[in-house]
């Protein structure tokens, strides 16, 4: 017996794709097969990384996603447009430099936010 969520995803092979993972990453590539418990085989896959207005796409190659880390998986319209037109496309490098600069926002906004723990503003 055939699941409707494997029936949805054979319209999706040899087609490029959207996956979401659990950890945030999000992988496009090419269906190349699946099974029923959402194990994914992405041909020329490659994860998109975003911070702000930049992006990078990191070439992978062929992928193995098992089915536990697939929160979501959706098909890509070539006709449209991927991205918006502000998004500027950057260098593997200076996207991991914007990674660890949010990353360290991040956590210094959260140190910042702990010391101030004492006052009460409610």
């Amino acid at each position: 017996m055939v699941k409707a969520s494997e029936a949805v995803l054979t319209l999706f092979l040899l087609e490029k794709i959207l996956v979401l993972l659990r950890d945030g990453r999000k992988l496009l590539g090419l269906l190349r097969s699946f099974d029923q418990f959402a194990n994914v085989v992405l041909e020329g896959a490659c994860e998109r990384i975003i911070v702000g207005d930049l992006y990078c796409d990191i070439p992978l190659g062929l992928y193995v996603i098992r089915g536990e880390n697939v929160v979501l998986i959706g098909e890509l319209d070539l006709e449209k447009e991927e991205l918006p037109a502000h998004m500027t496309r950057v260098s593997t490098a200076e996207i991991k430099r914007a990674q660890k600069a949010e990353k360290d926002a991040t956590v210094l906004k959260g140190s910042m936010r702990k010391r101030m723990e004492f006052l009460d503003f409610d």
